[in-house]
């Protein structure tokens, strides 16, 4: 799988709200048609609630 990085993660995050849930992040994704690669990165990620796309990064990228 390709690595992902910080562009394509605010492209498939473009229009969400905030604080937002890994649910609601993963559907915005979807719905942005982001690769399927950084949807299961969303998929993957703790079940807590995101204060902005910044926050996202930070747990995708942590690992």
């Amino acid at each position: 799988m390709a690595k992902t990085n910080p562009i394509e993660v605010q492209q498939a995050l473009k229009g969400a709200a905030y604080p937002a849930d890994k649910n609601a992040l993963v559907d915005r994704a979807k719905q942005n048609h982001a690769n399927s690669g950084l949807v299961h990165q969303l998929e993957e990620l703790p079940s807590k609630q995101f204060n902005g796309p910044n926050d996202v990064e930070k747990a995708i990228f942590r690992s």
